[in-house]
């Protein structure tokens, strides 16, 4: 990708940008780690087309914040192959990178086919992994109003292994907990790995002191 392709996809990523666990800065570590991972690849990687879904791929998050029932990967992606196309990218190319930004969501039935997007998939997930994981989900629970915890109907601390009114115990339990076991690259599992621990220790010494305290 040339400089002046790479400098208009930036500029429209960075128009698009709002909350802070989707900031800016969340786009290039997931740019970043995307090119990282697809430098362990046998696999012959289109780096355009990698690098251009990394840019934008969560450049639908403002339509989901305004309306909640929209999927930001939907949305997002097709914003993108509309863009691309006004930028003389060819319907197939940018159909590739739509592709790859409408399966990039964790919470999704549409698992990412190409290697271009299970590469950005992987990024995108080891972004919510380890100490950085722990931070942007505390920073997005924030945002929209979610609690660190709740109680059960004895008063006690719940410890977010049950259903019920979206935490973040709850969130560590059902998705941050579990997010190694859904990367595609054996690079991508093994960084997993090697953050875990952090994130684990994050959640057992914050439920054992809200313990302590309730």
């Amino acid at each position: 990708m040339d400089k002046a392709m790479y400098a208009a996809i930036e500029s429209h990523m960075l128009s698009c940008m709002g909350d802070s666990a989707h900031d800016k800065e969340h786009i290039y570590r997931v740019l970043h780690m995307a090119l990282d991972l697809a430098g362990h690849e046998g696999e012959d990687v289109d780096r355009d087309i990698l690098t251009a879904a990394a840019l934008l791929h969560d450049i639908g998050r403002e339509d989901q914040f305004r309306d909640p029932s929209l999927c930001h990967a939907e949305a997002g992606s097709v914003k993108a192959y509309d863009f691309l196309l006004s930028l003389g990218w060819d319907e197939g190319r940018a159909g590739w990178v739509r592709a790859c930004i409408l399966t990039h969501r964790y919470r999704s039935d549409r698992p990412p086919q190409s290697i271009e997007a299970k590469l950005l998939f992987d990024a995108d997930k080891l972004d919510v992994t380890g100490a950085i994981g722990i931070a942007r989900t505390l920073y997005y629970g924030g945002a929209v109003g979610s609690a660190l915890y709740s109680l059960d109907e004895h008063g006690l601390v719940l410890d977010g292994t049950e259903a019920g009114p979206n935490t973040f115990l709850q969130e560590y339990r059902h998705k941050l907990e579990h997010i190694g076991e859904k990367l595609y690259t054996s690079r991508a599992r093994e960084i997993a790995a090697g953050r875990k621990q952090a994130a684990q220790s994050f959640y057992e010494n914050l439920l054992a002191e809200i313990r302590g305290c309730c």
